[in-house]
């Protein structure tokens, strides 16, 4: 997988959406300077903030981020003992994927 500088990422974003930054901070709830810190790469951002700010600009955490979807990026080796076809495994992982994929996205912690 690719290296992606998600603060260029957020940068084209903001710039696509034609919001200044400070404008965008405002949007996604964060200060204007901790925004131009995780834009130069001075500072990482957080999943909240790279949902807040997806959501602000209109693109999504994988533009953002430069993650492709999960089927995209998931690999697994499979043997079915219970009758399944590798079809119908691969469906099965593929939702519960994709379900964490979107709980990831929302912010949404896992809890046990």
């Amino acid at each position: 997988m690719m290296s992606v500088n998600i603060g260029t990422m957020i940068e084209k974003a903001r710039m696509a959406a034609g919001l200044s930054q400070r404008a965008l901070a405002d949007a996604a709830g964060i200060s204007q300077p901790t925004l131009s810190r995780i834009i130069s790469g001075d500072r990482a951002a957080k999943m909240p903030e790279i949902v807040a700010i997806s959501w602000a600009t209109g693109f999504t955490v994988a533009q953002l981020t430069g993650i492709a979807a999960v089927a995209e990026r998931a690999q697994c080796a499979a043997r079915a003992t219970n009758g399944s076809s590798m079809e119908g495994m691969r469906d099965a992982l593929l939702h519960f994927l994709e379900l964490d994929d979107y709980l990831d996205e929302q912010a949404i912690p896992v809890t046990i």
